[in-house]
């Protein structure tokens, strides 16, 4: 029996892994030997929009829409329970159209009743969908992916995205969540950053190059790959940078290849409030286990705590603050396109 497409995702993106060339070796952050703080100072909260999150670590959209799934988002939504993570579902069209594989979603919520839980949908949807895709895990937020890129290479894919910027307007007006427009891995930049705003959008996650490889994963499922598309994307310390030139601070979230806690501070300290991580989650799930995963997030929590001690930044807020040098091809870039990156060195003009 053919396995669903929600499992070829899953098969593929554990086979091929992740690139890890999200840029965040050009971000260096600068050393400070007078931190004047502790440990126990250290607050991971932070806010994303109108949400409050217990900590800046963000189980990014995986999967669901297929029996298969749901086991691996029970495990999910139990860590997110366990480590007062917030949690994304991934895209739940599948389960609009046949309700018998509503509960691989509604597993996270059943997990997790008092959780920030994430709905998902792609820039396809209605209003009407979108606050079904609401109700049915009683969601918090709502993502609205774009997946362009992955449409076009999937045999199966769409062909054609009229209407996207409208339809995703209307959501952002009749629904009564906060909806934030997410990328799947090739970026968000600023000029799309602006029409996003321009509507109403409150909230990015960028979504960079760098991680789970969509094109890849789609040429993997193709007779005949398109591999020529393979590294197509913007990483994402680019994304970032550009996203936050349009959006302030409390704004975006960064994801897009961030494995461990030195990458994530590193994109906190770029001015993210929240970093995603799926394909890093998913791998120590089904690799190593559920104790495993469990481990794996007290470190990445306890990192984080180190980072931010030795920088003497106690807050996520803080931390956003820090002095940070941008180097290399991310630095190249940033000039090119007319993105000013001297503050970010400046500790004070970047508490202003």
């Amino acid at each position: 029996m053919r396995i669903s497409r929600k499992m070829e995702h899953v098969h593929y993106a554990l086979e091929l892994g992740q690139s890890r060339q999200q840029g965040l070796s050009d971000i260096k952050l600068v050393h400070n030997c007078l931190p004047e703080t502790s440990t126990d100072h250290i607050a991971l909260t932070t806010e994303i929009g109108d949400l409050i999150m217990s900590s800046p670590i963000l189980i990014n959209a995986m999967t669901g829409g297929a029996h298969e799934t749901e086991s691996i988002n029970r495990e999910l939504a139990i860590m997110a329970r366990e480590k007062g993570m917030a949690m994304a579902v991934g895209s739940q069209m599948s389960a609009l159209k046949n309700s018998e594989v509503a509960s691989s979603y509604q597993v996270v919520r059943r997990e997790n009743p008092k959780g920030v839980v994430f709905a998902n949908l792609g820039s396809e949807a209605t209003v009407d969908q979108a606050v079904r895709a609401i109700d049915m895990i009683e969601a918090n937020a709502l993502q609205i992916h774009l997946n362009v890129m992955q449409e076009l290479i999937m045999p199966e894919g769409d062909r054609s995205f009229v209407g996207m910027l409208k339809r995703i307007e209307a959501i952002v007006r009749h629904v009564q969540v906060p909806v934030i427009v997410k990328e799947v891995g090739f970026g968000i930049l600023k000029d799309n950053a602006k029409q996003l705003q321009d509507i109403g959008v409150r909230v990015l996650d960028v979504g960079g190059s760098g991680g789970t490889n969509f094109a890849a994963i789609e040429n993997a499922r193709r007779p005949a790959a398109i591999e020529w598309l393979n590294d197509w994307g913007t990483p994402t310390s680019i994304s970032l940078l550009e996203a936050l030139s349009v959006y302030p601070r409390g704004a975006v979230i960064a994801s897009g290849g961030i494995t461990n806690a030195l990458e994530a501070a590193k994109a906190l300290a770029l001015g993210a409030s929240a970093v995603g991580m799926a394909g890093v989650f998913l791998k120590v799930l089904r690799e190593q286990g559920t104790h495993s995963l469990h481990r794996f997030a007290d470190e990445l929590h306890q990192g984080l705590i180190l980072i931010m001690t030795a920088l003497g930044a106690p807050t996520i807020k803080d931390l956003g603050h820090c002095p940070v040098v941008i180097m290399g091809e991310t630095a190249e870039w940033c000039r090119t396109r007319g993105i000013d990156l001297t503050s970010y060195a400046d500790k004070t003009n970047r508490s202003k």
